[in-house]
């Protein structure tokens, strides 16, 4: 018979990827797997059917609790705010799990941000961890027909919020290459040639870091900028390529402390269609430690 530390165990990978998805924090998703594990812990589970799905509840509303607090820090956050980058090792992909590999990525991540959180929930329960709408009705207090109606509504903003592909690693480590090049030689032609007409760049630095504070659209802007400004930027820096939220991306690092993250979106032709910097010191450490990713059960493993 399994144990009550076992039983926590076995689900915790699982928690951590349902709180990162909802809070697009490492810090506040493992506190959210944490409190859990102390509700856990001085819980009666003898008379417990499912104990993963009183966990997923407790876990879940805790989220919606973070989230909450996080609404009223987001009003003073200065500049543009960008889910903490992740560093992950992700197994390979069958067609049938892209759904849940793309769920990881930055893209994605902001899309959620666009929805209520009960939505982004429900959501996320159901499309990424596969839940019945009953075990989703128990974990957010509501009926199951409410339920289907907010899985609906966040399923609609979902897929109207873009394309989000993920290119092979192959035409990843490519593009990386020919990304790298443009910064390297200066050539505006070269960098333009990797971006969508609609690319958009942004950057995190939360007032704590330079960063620039709007957006930048449109291919010629962005070029200019990444190769004028984010050129002099990867002088005399450490780049590194990493896995960040199952895309490669970039690690610069200055006498061995990563002070900035370079991730991507990428539109059907493989052409980036947005470029993501994050330089707020308070988002970068964690970078270090890299979670291995399941696109099967969306899990995240430290």
């Amino acid at each position: 018979m399994p144990t009550k530390q076992s039983i926590f165990e076995k689900a915790r990978p699982g928690l951590m990827g349902l709180a990162y998805r909802m809070l697009g924090s490492v810090a506040d998703a493992e506190d959210a797997v944490q409190d859990t594990y102390v509700r856990w812990a001085g819980a009666e589970i003898a008379h417990l059917d499912k104990p993963e799905a009183w966990l997923t509840r407790v876990c879940t509303n805790r989220c919606l609790d973070l989230l909450k607090a996080s609404h009223k820090k987001r009003v003073d956050y200065v500049g543009q705010w960008i889910p903490e980058p992740l560093q992950t090792i992700t197994a390979d992909t069958p067609e049938s799990d892209l759904e849940r590999s793309q769920s990881l990525t930055t893209a994605f991540l902001l899309v959620l941000e666009r929805l209520t959180p009960k939505e982004r929930a429900a959501f996320l329960l159901r499309e990424i961890f596969g839940n019945s709408y009953g075990d989703i009705a128990l974990a957010l207090g509501l009926s199951q027909e409410s339920c289907r109606q907010l899985v609906a509504r966040a399923k609609q903003h979902v897929q109207n919020g873009g394309a989000r592909n993920i290119p092979s690693r192959q035409e990843q480590s490519q593009f990386l290459d020919a990304f790298r090049t443009a910064l390297e030689t200066g050539s505006v032609a070269r960098m333009e040639h990797l971006l969508s007409s609609s690319v958009r760049y942004v950057s995190d630095g939360g007032g704590k870091a330079t960063a620039l504070k709007r957006v930048l659209e449109g291919r010629d802007q962005v070029a200019r900028y990444l190769v004028n400004i984010m050129g002099r930027l990867w002088q005399d820096r450490e780049t590194e390529i990493l896995e960040l939220n199952g895309i490669r991306g970039f690690a610069v690092a200055e006498n061995g402390r990563i002070e900035t993250t370079v991730s991507f979106g990428f539109d059907e032709a493989g052409k980036a269609d947005a470029v993501y910097l994050i330089r707020n010191p308070d988002k970068l450490g964690h970078i270090a430690s890299a979670f291995a990713h399941s696109p099967i059960d969306g899990s995240l493993t430290c």
